[in-house]
């Protein structure tokens, strides 16, 4: 346990940054959005790392594969989420109910389901997860911080990216036979 008696910086507060000079006020608004979208893809890793362990059937290795991949991507999203927030005189959000308060989405119970139905829930949350970058990268251009903006749509473009190819996996086509499956 720390032994420093005050914080340096309270979680909140948001102290303007002389060398980026975007207004405090501004500020404050950015580095809101992006502690609702690093608790937000917080919440879609635990959950994609809960299905990568859990996967199950004749595609297992395909799928947990990906869903490895997909959780290093979200994690390496949240560090540039998290360190652009810092940059801007913010605090990054951090610890795992924090997350799940600040998030704008919910992850699914704690039980473990099928592929299919995990996927699935996987799928909503990236659709919320893309609509609200939408949203921030619009929030950054009005602000006049265009570094955020960019980096947001690096992030929204893997997002997308990821969100499809589970929708791919969703689709009725499969290699494994319908007996297989029943």
């Amino acid at each position: 346990m720390s032994t420093q008696k005050e914080a340096r910086q309270r979680y909140g507060d948001v102290h303007e940054s002389e060398a980026l000079r975007i207004p405090e006020e501004k500020a404050e608004q950015l580095v809101d959005a992006l502690n609702s979208d690093l608790a937000a893809t917080y919440v879609l890793y635990h959950q994609v790392k809960k299905h990568h362990w859990l996967v199950e059937g004749a595609e297992f290795h395909d799928i947990h594969e990906y869903l490895g991949e997909v959780a290093a991507d979200l994690e390496e999203g949240a560090d540039v989420i998290a360190e652009r927030a810092q940059a801007l005189g913010g605090v990054p959000l951090s610890g795992g109910a924090n997350y799940e308060e600040h998030a704008p989405v919910s992850a699914e119970d704690a039980d473990a389901y099928d592929i299919r139905t995990s996927l699935e829930n996987d799928l909503e949350i990236f659709g919320d997860i893309i609509e609200q970058l939408r949203e921030h990268i619009q929030l950054a251009n009005n602000l006049g911080d265009y570094t955020t903006e960019e980096q947001l749509r690096e992030i929204l473009e893997g997002v997308e990216e990821h969100g499809h190819h589970i929708e791919h996996y969703l689709e009725d086509d499969t290699l494994v036979s319908q007996g297989t499956l029943e």
